[in-house]
C-alpha cells in the first residue's frame, strides 16, 4: 500500500494577466521507504508539487484533486491536523539554505526549536538530541554555536537537514539539496542524504542534478510544463528514456555534450494546444498538436505521454 497518493493534482495562480497552471492532472504514488526523483527545467512545477503536499502554497492558489496520507487527504484535513503532519510526519528541506536559515539564531538553537516544537524535552535532554542530530550529519560541534553565515555552504545545507530530521518524519521532501554546491560538497551531500534515506524513511528529491537523482532514487518522474510526461525506474529513464523531452534534458548534461533543447519552455499562462511539447520536439507529427496525449502504460511500472512512444 502507498505512503502517498496524489491523484489528479491540480495547481493554478490567478494573476492579472492571467491564469498560471502551474500542475495539471498529476498522479504520482510512493510507497513507505520509497525513493523518488522529481526532475525537470526550472518552472516545470517540481516545487510546486513539494509545497502542495505540505499545503505550503501561497494564498489564492487554486488546488483540485487528492493528495492522500495514511488514509488522510492533506487538501482537505482541519488546519490544527495538517501541522501535526508537518515535520513529525513530512518534512521538507528547503532549497537556498541562506535564505530559508533564521540569520539571527545559532545552528544549535534552531535545530533544538525544532526538536522541543512537538516535544516535551527537558533542556539537557534538548540539547543531546540536538548534538546527536549534528553528529549523524556530520557537522562540526562549533556549528551549534556558529550563525549561518559563519558556516560553509556545504554546512549551511547540512543544518537544513538536521531540521528537516529533527522529528524523524516518516517522509522527507528535499528541494535541489545539491544547488550551488561545488563538486566535493555535492558528494558528500549525496552520500549523507543516501545514509539518512535508505531503508529508514520515504524519500522524494526535486533536482536539476540528474547523477544525483540515480544515485539517490529508485523511481523518476519527469515533469514539463506542470505535466509528469514520464515516469519509471531511474536506472532506466536516466540511460533509455522514451520522452523526446527527457532525451533532450540528458542531452543537455555536460557529461552528454551540453546540448541545448531547441526553443523554450511555454508560458504557463498561455499553453501551446495538444503535446506541450511539440512546438520544440523535433518528433513531432499533426496529431501531437491536437489532443493531449495520455500518460500511456508502455511497460509494467513505466509511463509515457507521448503518442510517438
Amino acid at each position: 500500500m502507498s505512503l502517498l497518493m496524489i491523484n489528479n493534482l491540480t495547481v493554478r495562480f490567478p494573476l492579472p494577466e492571467g491564469t498560471v497552471h502551474a500542475l495539471d492532472g498529476v498522479n504520482l504514488a510512493l510507497a513507505d521507504r520509497a525513493r523518488l526523483a522529481l526532475i525537470g527545467e526550472t518552472g516545470s512545477g517540481k516545487t510546486v508539487l513539494g509545497h502542495a503536499i505540505l499545503r505550503l502554497l501561497p494564498p489564492g492558489a487554486l488546488v483540485r484533486g487528492e493528495i492522500q496520507y495514511g488514509g488522510h487527504d492533506l487538501l482537505t484535513v482541519p488546519a490544527a491536523r495538517m501541522r501535526q503532519f508537518r515535520g513529525r510526519e513530512i518534512a521538507m528541506v528547503l532549497q537556498n539554505p541562506a535564505g530559508a536559515l533564521n540569520p539571527v539564531l545559532t545552528g544549535g538553537r534552531q535545530v533544538q526549536e525544532a526538536v522541543t516544537s512537538r516535544r516535551r524535552l527537558a533542556g539537557g535532554l534538548a540539547r543531546r538530541k540536538v548534538m546527536e542530530l549534528f553528529a549523524r550529519i556530520r557537522l562540526p560541534e562549533r556549528a551549534i554555536t556558529s550563525y549561518p553565515h559563519q558556516l560553509s555552504g556545504g554546512m549551511q545545507q547540512r543544518l537544513l537537514l538536521a531540521l528537516g530530521l529533527a522529528l524523524e518524519p516518516r517522509l522527507l521532501i528535499a528541494d535541489e539539496p545539491t544547488k550551488g554546491l561545488d563538486w566535493s560538497l555535492r558528494a558528500q551531500v549525496v552520500r549523507l542524504l543516501q545514509d539518512i534515506t535508505a531503508g529508514r524513511r520515504a524519500f522524494i528529491l526535486i533536482t536539476h542534478d540528474l547523477p544525483a537523482a540515480r544515485q539517490l532514487a529508485g523511481t523518476v518522474a519527469v515533469l514539463y510544463a506542470g505535466q509528469v510526461v514520464e515516469y519509471g525506474p531511474a536506472e532506466v529513464v536516466l540511460s533509455e528514456p522514451r520522452h523526446p523531452y527527457t532525451r533532450g534534458l540528458l542531452e543537455s548534461h555536460p557529461a552528454r555534450g551540453l546540448k541545448p533543447i531547441p526553443g523554450t519552455a511555454p508560458s504557463l499562462v498561455q499553453l501551446p494546444s495538444g503535446c506541450r511539447f511539440q512546438p520544440r520536439c523535433g518528433e513531432a507529427g499533426a496529431i501531437c498538436a491536437g489532443e493531449v496525449p495520455p500518460l500511456g502504460e508502455v511497460a509494467p511500472g513505466y509511463r509515457v505521454r507521448c503518442y510517438r512512444c
